[in-house]
Order: structure tokens, then C-alpha cells, then sequence
């Protein structure tokens, strides 16, 4: 049986993976590892990675003598709101729930500005 697109991978189902997607085939297989450990260690290998400008993960592979990605990652903030997060905070910000690109804005200005206080002090 020949295929119309030979480069495109083709999973154990016979379904092929887009080609845009297979540079991250290699993640997809990969397996994440999870470490219950002392909160020293984590808080010392997360300070580590912080002074370092890596990700956590980047850190313990670092230690451990993998390779890590040396490719910029885009520096962000992530922060999980549910549906009554965005409520409790529309309140605050005098906007309606449903106007979540609002509420992003005004909780990136609350953090500029609280980082700008704390900053001074």
C-alpha cells in the first residue's frame, strides 16, 4: 500500500499526523517524571532554576546532565481562574465576567503595579 504524502508520520492506527505537528511527535512520546521531595530541595532547585533563566524542568535536567533546550522560551506568568474567578474579578474591576481580554489587561496592570510598590520598599 503506498501513501499520497510519505513524510507525513503515520501513527499506530494508520492516522497521519499533520505535518505541521510532527516536530512535536518527539514531546508526545516523552513520559513526565513527577519528584515528591523535601520543599527545601524543590524551593532550592526552583531558586536555581530562576537565577539561571530556566524552567524548573530545564534545571533538573541541567543537573542531571541532559541536554536542555537552549532556544529562548517566551518569559510568562501563568495563573489558572475559573469561570468564578473571572466573576469575583469583574467585580472587582467594575466589568462583566464575559469580558475576559478586559480582566487579563487590568490583572497584568494590578501586577506591574504591585511589583513597582514592592520594588520601591
Amino acid at each position: 500500500m503506498t501513501k499520497a504524502n510519505t513524510s507525513a508520520v503515520t501513527t499506530a492506527k494508520d492516522r497521519k499526523i499533520p505535518d505541521k505537528w510532527q516536530s512535536s511527535v518527539k514531546a508526545i512520546k516523552a513520559v513526565q517524571v513527577a519528584f515528591d521531595m523535601d520543599e527545601k530541595i524543590q524551593l532550592s532547585i526552583r531558586k536555581q532554576a530562576l537565577d539561571a533563566g530556566l524552567s524548573p524542568s530545564d534545571q533538573i535536567r541541567d543537573i542531571l546532565g541532559l541536554p536542555i533546550n537552549k532556544r529562548p522560551k517566551r518569559p510568562r506568568l501563568t495563573v489558572s481562574l475559573a469561570l468564578s474567578d473571572y466573576q469575583l474579578l469583574a467585580e472587582k474591576y467594575g466589568l462583566e465576567a464575559k469580558q475576559q481580554l478586559d480582566i487579563k489587561r487590568r490583572l497584568m496592570e494590578e501586577l506591574i503595579e504591585y511589583v513597582n510598590i514592592i520594588d520601591i520598599k
